[in-house]
């Protein structure tokens, strides 16, 4: 699959975003800050992988933001991020009932997110949406996209695809579905850009990309 140059730029400034976090955890691995957005990072780029590979780099993730948790365990970002990231791991999963475990977790540092900033518009979002989560991943797996399985037999997708999916669903739900799932589906697209809204907010903090 070919990548745009708005993905190029994006996977590039990711790339970076993961490489300086990597060096200044050798430097501070105490730094609940950096290993949440080597944790953020890490999510981004596993939309540029496979099935497979995608979901190695989330549970790499996963591992971060628990990290920085264990530093700060009311860091809300952190909390929200690892939201993000066992969404992730659930539409990754075929089988709802294995799925309902991520999505149970998800929506629990959705909570404590909230918990923390109340005010905050995007994680009380994030929150009302994850109810409605495993209902859509049903809608997803069943219209075929799930064959896109970690086992590797979609090697030659992008993970990326992935999340190209959800838009196509909601395309396809808006002739097809209730005005209830069709909100569910947009709402989780929102939530999904939310991660590139919040690593955008790091970008101010970390060098530009080298030069291609």
């Amino acid at each position: 699959m070919e990548f745009s140059q708005s993905d190029f730029d994006r996977l590039l400034l990711f790339e970076h975003a993961r490489k300086t976090a990597e060096v200044n955890y050798a430097e501070n691995p105490l730094d609940a800050d950096n290993l949440t957005k080597w944790g953020g990072a890490l999510i981004e780029l596993s939309a540029f992988q496979n099935p497979r590979d995608s979901k190695k780099m989330v549970d790499d993730a996963i591992s971060k933001l628990e990290e920085a948790l264990l530093i700060n365990p009311t860091k809300h970002d952190t909390l929200w991020c690892l939201g993000n990231a066992n969404t992730s791991c659930a539409f990754l999963t075929p089988d709802i009932s294995d799925a309902k475990g991520y999505f149970d977790k998800a929506f629990e540092y959705f909570q404590k997110a909230v918990d923390e900033d109340p005010e905050n518009d995007l994680y009380r979002k994030s929150l009302e949406v994850a109810v409605k989560a495993p209902e859509l991943h049903m809608e997803i797996h069943k219209n075929g996209l799930g064959q896109m399985s970690i086992d590797g037999s979609s090697a030659s997708s992008k993970g990326k695809e992935l999340n190209a999916s959800l838009f196509c669903s909601f395309q396809e739900s808006k002739m097809q579905k209730s005005n209830d799932l069709k909100y569910d589906i947009f709402g989780w697209i929102i939530l999904a850009v939310g991660i590139v809204a919040w690593v955008g907010m790091a970008k101010s903090q970390i060098p530009p990309p080298p030069p291609r």
